[in-house]
């Protein structure tokens, strides 16, 4: 496959803006900087961050054994999907694929562009409809979206089926891995050398517990990383975000621990709520969250809510009718949880 060819004729064209600090890159601490017209007082902050992100990523590529080159960081995930978009499809023209139920932020990045969505839902496993997927693509079809595990159904794809799309489908793969690390499933991240098409994204805000620092992280071809470094903002990673995210990379046997816990939590959560009347299903869950069916999805959100644990109501999404998700909180909370919902 020639990633040139599903490129946007006018990134093809474009000249990337070059910042003061992608143009000299040899800084000693010694030397006098008088080149990007920052604050001279030095209050930690005054200037501005490494662009290209390069301790974070050199982190990252030990941890995962990958090249630094193949790795992007974004203002989360979100901005990293929304590059994609910007670079790979023709407002008005293109389309993308998403299999609902699936994490809503695709859609949402879709209409931003102007970009046509295809809609194909998911087979009642939860798991894609290979054969519609491939038969509906065309020419104009430039991304197919995979969230596995899956938002909101918390389920891994089968990886004979991510495999036979990736293969098989045209335009890119984007395999969206926010919630890998609670999966038994390896990450495609591994197989990133056999296929030119794909990408996967993971994020620092579910497993590592930073959501609030909002950094997303992209894996691809190093050729699909140089046309998404073409077009990001220089510097779309602010240096508080940064020396957070170095700082917990460095502790991986702490994020390790709290991992482990999640996990245990949530097989206990489980066993919990299968015993609870208004309970009438516990779907499998690959993520730090739980689809559950109950009674009257509606009433028991209120009556949660009346009782202060906030849920998510999922009975408007296809294939979720009448489900609540629960993310896995702490052993008191999850208590709570049980406690109340045995109270009902």
């Amino acid at each position: 496959m020639n990633i040139n060819n599903l490129l946007r004729e006018n990134i093809k064209r474009m000249m990337p803006y070059s910042s003061a600090r992608d143009e000299f890159k040899n800084a000693t601490s010694d030397m006098i900087f008088i080149d990007a017209n920052e604050n001279p007082f030095n209050n930690r902050l005054n200037r501005y961050p490494d662009p290209q992100q390069n301790e974070v990523k050199n982190e990252l590529s030990k941890i995962k054994n990958i090249s630094s080159s193949n790795i992007l960081l974004g203002n989360g995930s979100d901005e990293v999907l929304d590059l994609i978009f910007r670079a790979f499809c023709e407002p008005k023209k293109d389309q993308v694929i998403i299999l609902p139920p699936t994490y809503g932020m695709y859609q949402v990045l879709a209409n931003t562009n102007d970009i046509e969505l295809i809609k194909i839902p998911l087979v009642k496993d939860f798991q894609p409809d290979t054969t519609n997927i491939i038969k509906q693509q065309n020419s104009n079809s430039k991304i197919l979206f995979l969230c596995s595990p899956n938002n909101p159904t918390a389920n891994s794809f089968e990886l004979v089926n991510t495999e036979h799309l990736i293969k098989n489908f045209k335009g890119l793969v984007v395999i969206d891995e926010a919630y890998i690390d609670f999966s038994t499933q390896e990450s495609w991240i591994n197989r990133l050398n056999e296929f030119p098409n794909l990408i996967v994204t993971q994020t620092m805000s579910k497993a590592y517990g930073l959501a609030g620092i909002r950094l997303g992280v992209c894996y691809a071809s190093k050729e699909i990383i140089s046309i998404l470094n073409k077009i990001k903002p220089p510097y779309n990673v602010n240096q508080l975000t940064q020396e957070t995210a170095l700082k917990r990379l460095q502790n991986q046997k702490e994020v390790n621990q709290e991992i482990k816990e999640i996990i245990q939590e949530r097989d206990q959560l489980i066993s919990k709520l299968e015993e609870i009347k208004v309970v009438e299903k516990v779907y499998h869950s690959d993520a730090n969250f739980l689809l559950v069916k109950v009674d009257n999805a509606n009433l028991r959100y209120d009556q949660l809510i009346k009782r202060g644990i906030v849920v998510r109501n999922r009975s408007n999404q296809p294939l979720c009718e009448g489900c609540l998700r629960f993310t896995i909180g702490t052993k008191a909370e999850n208590n709570q949880l049980i406690d109340t919902l045995k109270s009902l």
